[in-house]
């Protein structure tokens, strides 16, 4: 998403540079950890201790003095080069609003949130995990100016002052690695580069297109449910095609990145290959898990060519694999867990089920597997129906609008108050949506 607002905007001509703290080794397991306990699927006993809160302050300021704060600096003061409007976006540094306003107290700062926060632990016990690390976090951001939240009201605690808060769903890009239409040559390369990759891994490899496969392409982590997407194709097999042979049956693939920050992805792949050698011996030669290297079109060829998609989350801020698995006409069975709502016209371009209902997975998956006008029918309206406020180009706009209104000469204050910052940029321009056109629901309150 980043990445492609930063080429966006720099071929617009706006001055735009995204800056990246140094790491730390030991930061990565504490960022994580509060990642989890912010979503609250960190094991109970696991708290933020003092040590850890100075470590993480530590290393905010270590960078911030270092890198940013300097003369010319980003967050330096504009009268000293600094930049002009700050974003903060991660809940890993949310010292540098606090540094940024100390610096330059009347430049717009804000921040962005970008994982589904269990409110109703921060709002219900105060002495939780969950409301120990939001209130230690709050702390450190409680000047911005804004406060932008992946667009569910649940994701947003009580603590933060509501006329501050907007709405702004995570993006991709068309046209970038992960999306960009691929040859029947390229599919094929990638297809043959994927297979060696599982040979290395002693994974079983994909025989598409012979046979047709499921996938869910996801980071491995605790919150995106894979064994229950394991458990639900268990099910098709055994239930539902339990009598054809093995080389009609479509296979499973479970691929994703891995993150340099996150230092689950070992744990959980470890736990999935004991799963199904130790629970499903009798598929287990039809299931492929791969971590992969950071090659976007190696994503884009899986998504592309799989005959249905799965995003079986149990915690999820808005995860742009769903819009990105509909524009390519693909459609998805998910659970109705965060933002994932947003995106599925239940029955339309997919199914949403509840978060752990692998029976109801399993009967979709057969649906769409046996009733080829009814996958028709989705896959059309699953490609012609997606949002461009999930593109670059609609993420660009609402980040403009904000640019250009909050460091206007006479400072205009915007006070959002829980609305989408889409709406206010259309608006403001004189384009407001209209009937018929596509536009992600705006009433979903948890």
């Amino acid at each position: 998403m980043r990445h492609a607002l930063v080429r966006f905007l720099r071929l617009l001509g706006v001055d735009i540079k995204w800056y990246v703290p140094v790491p730390k080794p030991e930061v990565f397991r504490i960022t994580k950890t509060n990642h989890n306990i912010l979503q609250g699927v960190a094991d109970p006993k696991e708290r933020f201790s003092r040590e850890q809160t100075e470590t993480l302050n530590r290393w905010t300021s270590t960078n911030a003095e270092r890198y940013w704060t300097r003369p010319h600096g980003p967050l330096s003061a504009r009268n000293h080069g600094g930049a002009d409007f700050v974003v903060v976006d991660d809940p890993q540094l949310p010292g540098l609003v606090r540094i940024a306003k100390e610096h330059d107290p009347d430049r717009p700062v804000i921040f962005r949130s970008h994982i589904q926060i269990r409110s109703d632990l921060v709002d219900g016990d105060k002495d939780s995990p969950t409301a120990e690390v939001f209130h230690w976090l709050y702390e450190q951001i409680k000047e911005m100016d804004m406060f932008i939240a992946h667009p569910v009201a649940a994701f947003v605690p009580k603590v933060v002052d509501a006329d501050k808060v907007a709405f702004m769903p995570a993006t991709t890009d068309w046209l970038d690695g992960l999306n960009k239409e691929l040859s029947a040559y390229d599919s094929r390369f990638y297809m043959h580069e994927y297979n060696l990759e599982c040979t290395k891994k002693h994974q079983p490899q994909l025989t598409f297109p012979k046979r047709d496969y499921i996938v869910q392409v996801a980071r491995f982590d605790p919150s995106k449910g894979i064994p229950d997407v394991i458990k639900a194709y268990a099910i098709l097999r055994r239930k539902y095609m339990s009598t054809m042979p093995r080389e009609q049956t479509p296979q499973l693939c479970i691929a994703g990145h891995g993150a340099i920050d996150d230092p689950d992805f070992t744990r959980i792949m470890d736990e999935t290959d004991d799963l199904l050698h130790s629970s499903y011996p009798d598929i287990v030669n039809d299931v492929s898990v791969m971590r992969l290297s950071s090659v976007d079109q190696m994503l884009n060829m899986l998504l592309s060519n799989a005959k249905i998609a799965l995003q079986l989350s149990t915690r999820e801020g808005f995860e742009v694999k769903v819009s990105e698995a509909l524009h390519k006409g693909v459609p998805i069975i998910a659970t109705r867990a965060g933002g994932i709502p947003l995106q599925i016209n239940h029955g339309r371009n997919g199914y949403l089920v509840e978060t752990g209902d692998t029976d109801a997975v399993a009967k979709y998956l057969h649906e769409l597997l046996t009733d080829g006008d009814l996958y028709d029918r989705m896959s059309a309206y699953a490609a012609g129906h997606v949002s461009d406020e999930v593109h670059t180009v609609g993420n660009a706009l609402a980040w403009l609008y904000l640019a250009d209104t909050m460091c206007a000469p006479d400072g205009e204050e915007i006070r959002p108050r829980g609305r989408w910052i889409n709406d206010l940029a259309r608006e403001r321009a004189g384009l407001p949506y209209v009937e018929g056109e596509p536009r992600l629901p705006r009433d979903m309150k948890t």
